[in-house]
């Protein structure tokens, strides 16, 4: 790791209002993966989004190979082989999976597009990060997981000298983890240099050459990986004690939720189970085993097709919106946090408050007291950091999905349902989500959990249920679940290694 590709001197990046940035340096070796670590906010996707040109810094240089670039621009940085894989996808949803690889940089015939060719390297591309899915899919039609796959293929199908990762494995199963760490690997000895953006602690420990920790938009440190552990790097990224506390069980007796041979248009077929009040159920399966779809049809968004739930012995066979969920006691916190979680172009206090309005109307009249009490509460508890009249689509990631959380406690639901609660959320800020659900578990309500950590499913859930294929595969006890034992169910074998129909 002897020679310089990337040189970044005295970054500021100044907005009104705000600092994000202030003097951070920042050095790339060839050859090396380089994390970039800090807690959300700390301004680590501002830093990546000046090296690949779509910021401009307020002040500091930016050197390639040596040499200093007055302008910058996404046009200049990938012409100097710099690729980027933003947190939040920059796809075209209408266009082909194929369409999105090579926007840009078609292969031709003479005046026509030569599709074949077109299609046979997307196929390679999509080989490279273990993708399955066809290149004529739709990226519409494709889940956050696979559009995920998507972004990396696209960046992966570029001769890059530099390639940038923010958060690539936050919508990602293990197995597709796996795939990408060998990827890495891979460019790595190609000589590749990767700067990799994560908040899981075990991806870079794995990993990682070299550590950059930022801290509130200044530099703290650079450290090799082999100068430090969990503890220290915590220390580096907060700048205080952190000892992480997981929930503690408030499951009662009673039932608040019971689902009875639930079906759905969209990959739910026949599920049965029930939640208790003060129960977290996590909900555990592959990619496209059915976790999401069964949220949406809980929510009102996928219609229900069959069988029905109770809400408090309530029966209930149709939702007709996510508004009429809300209103029998059932919010959810998506998956998708930029297209379906937060109005991205209205500022970030009005996203707060946008589905408790009518709890805090009388009429055509607004309570203005307790719509400024919401908001400031709910900022304050998970430290959401905005300034007044900020968008929401100007946070950063982390920042973005703690405002869909309190957006979805305002409400005051019974039935929380986290799907993926913690993706792309730093230590402290997860350390913040599992207060937050606990104080909600210990007011008598409840929470189904979907996530792909199986740490945080084992760590969190009174019970697992485990999905495969739109079905329930089994329920595990707290006690009795492993990773093994969720994984052989979420693969359709049941404990006696039968397969499940």
């Amino acid at each position: 790791m002897s020679n310089l590709v990337i040189e970044m001197e005295n970054i500021t990046k100044e907005y009104p209002g705000t600092i994000a940035l202030q003097g951070v340096n920042l050095q790339i070796h060839a050859g090396e993966v380089h994390t970039i670590a800090g807690e959300n906010g700390a301004g680590k996707s501002t830093l990546m989004k000046i090296l690949a040109g779509a910021i401009t810094p307020t002040q500091g240089i930016v050197k390639i190979k040596g040499e200093m670039r007055k302008e910058f621009s996404p046009k200049i940085a990938a012409a100097e082989g710099i690729g980027i894989i933003y947190q939040e996808f920059n796809l075209v949803p209408y266009l082909t999976v194929e369409e999105n690889i090579l926007l840009g940089k078609e292969n031709t015939r003479g005046l026509f597009v030569d599709k074949r060719k077109n299609l046979q390297l997307t196929q390679k591309a999509l080989d490279r990060v273990g993708a399955s899915f066809s290149p004529k899919s739709y990226v519409k039609d494709l889940g956050v997981a696979e559009q995920q796959l998507v972004e990396i293929a696209k960046s992966v199908s570029k001769e890059v000298d530099v390639l940038i990762m923010d958060e690539p494995t936050a919508a990602l199963t293990g197995e597709e983890i796996k795939k990408l760490f060998t990827l890495i690997r891979q460019l790595k000895n190609e000589g590749v240099s990767i700067i990799y953006i994560s908040h899981k602690f075990e991806e870079m420990f794995e990993i990682s050459d070299r550590i950059t920790i930022l801290r509130d938009g200044e530099y703290i440190a650079t450290k090799k990986i082999e100068d430090l552990n969990h503890e220290k790097l915590i220390q580096l990224m907060v700048g205080r004690e952190l000892s992480m506390s997981m929930k503690t069980s408030s499951a009662q007796d009673e039932v608040i939720l019971k689902v009875e041979k639930l079906s759905s248009t969209d990959k739910i077929d026949s599920i049965s189970f029930q939640l208790r009040k003060g129960e977290v159920l996590g909900i555990a399966g592959l990619l496209g085993s059915g976790r999401t779809e069964l949220a949406k049809t809980l929510y009102g968004i996928n219609p229900i097709t069959g069988g029905s739930f109770s809400i408090k012995n309530k029966k209930i066979t149709k939702v007709k919106s996510p508004e009429h969920a809300i209103k029998i006691g059932i919010g959810l916190i998506p998956e998708d946090r930029k297209n379906e979680g937060l109005v991205l172009g209205q500022d970030c206090a009005k996203n707060i408050i946008l589905p408790a309005l009518k709890q805090i109307s009388y009429g055509f009249f607004l309570n203005s007291r307790q719509e400024k009490e919401i908001i400031s509460a709910y900022k304050e508890k998970l430290r959401i950091k905005y300034y007044p009249g900020q968008l929401a689509g100007e946070l950063s990631g982390g920042n973005q999905q703690k405002l869909v959380i309190a957006k979805a406690l305002a409400t005051n639901v019974d039935i929380l349902i986290f799907d993926e609660p913690t993706r792309g959320v730093d230590i402290g800020a997860k350390q913040e989500i599992y207060n937050l659900m606990n104080q909600f578990l210990q007011e008598g309500k409840a929470i189904i959990m979907i996530s792909s950590e199986m740490p945080e499913l084992l760590n969190i859930a009174d019970r697992i249920a485990v999905m495969t294929e739109g079905k329930l595969a089994g329920i595990l006890d707290n006690k009795d679940a492993t990773q093994e034992k969720i994984l052989q169910l979420a693969a359709g074998i049941n404990s006696n290694g039968e397969v499940i129909v």
